[in-house]
């Protein structure tokens, strides 16, 4: 919600919720029509239509746009906290710097590798010892885009890396350490089965994964790998709608 509304005493939270509403409205609108948002035209003013035809499109093109907007604005409060979180481990990245992150990332997976080669099999070692390798890229990948990239590269790279580095994790020490199954491999389980009768069915995708893999072992962690890139550019997608609504807080 707008801050600047809120500063301004505009009405409070429904003040600054109306102001998000008719700044991603004006966006909207002028994906088609010029001049809708106010914004350095203060002197020639909102464009208005003017022909029967003009005013059809133009309002039949609004009406669009508020349907839009029920699956949008909560996507955008979605974007507003994500932007808020994201916002810290930006600033823990700033204050440790990329090798900072780096060695971090190399004490974390490094124990949770020599903890693996103690307790289970050389084989599955060496998957987890795989995925401790990707978490320890991805970490200082997220960390450089983040630093160098700009917004698109953040989109594109960072945010999937940064899930990555999240996600794994937790995964790699509940399969070394049993006691942690209830907590991280059962809710994934269960998560897997959900997304496969509900989200995979389309093209049968549900039923070529049920077909040639397990879940089981490092499947685990190559799941949430999977999981981890579409999360992070949909958490972009939503960042950037924030910053639509929000931009001097981008």
């Amino acid at each position: 919600m707008s801050t600047r509304s809120q500063r301004s005493g505009g009405g409070g939270l429904v003040g600054a919720v109306r102001t998000d509403i008719q700044r991603l409205h004006g966006a909207w609108m002028e994906l088609v029509f010029r001049r809708q948002r106010g914004r350095g035209h203060s002197v020639m003013g909102k464009w208005k239509p003017d022909t029967l035809p003009q005013k059809v499109g133009y309002h039949g093109w609004s009406v669009l746009g508020v349907i839009g907007l029920l699956v949008l604005y909560p996507l955008t409060v979605l974007g507003f906290a994500t932007r808020f979180y994201a916002a810290k481990l930006d600033s823990t990245r700033t204050r440790l710097g990329i090798a900072g992150v780096t060695g971090l990332a190399l004490l974390v997976w490094g124990s949770l590798t020599a903890i693996a080669y103690l307790r289970i099999p050389f084989d599955a070692f060496l998957a987890i010892a795989a995925a401790s390798a990707v978490a320890i890229v991805s970490t200082t990948l997220a960390a450089v885009t983040s630093k160098f990239g700009g917004r698109a590269l953040s989109v594109l790279l960072a945010y999937p890396f940064a899930m990555t580095a999240l996600f794994l994790p937790p995964v790699v020490a509940a399969l070394v350490t049993p006691s942690l199954h209830p907590y991280v491999l059962d809710p994934s389980y269960e998560f897997a089965v959900w997304a496969l009768d509900n989200v995979l069915v389309v093209g049968g995708i549900n039923d070529y994964l049920r077909s040639n893999f397990s879940l089981e072992g490092a499947a685990y962690a190559a799941m949430w790998l999977g999981i981890s890139f579409p999360l992070g550019w949909f958490l972009g997608a939503v960042i950037g709608l924030a910053n639509l609504v929000r931009p001097s807080q981008a």
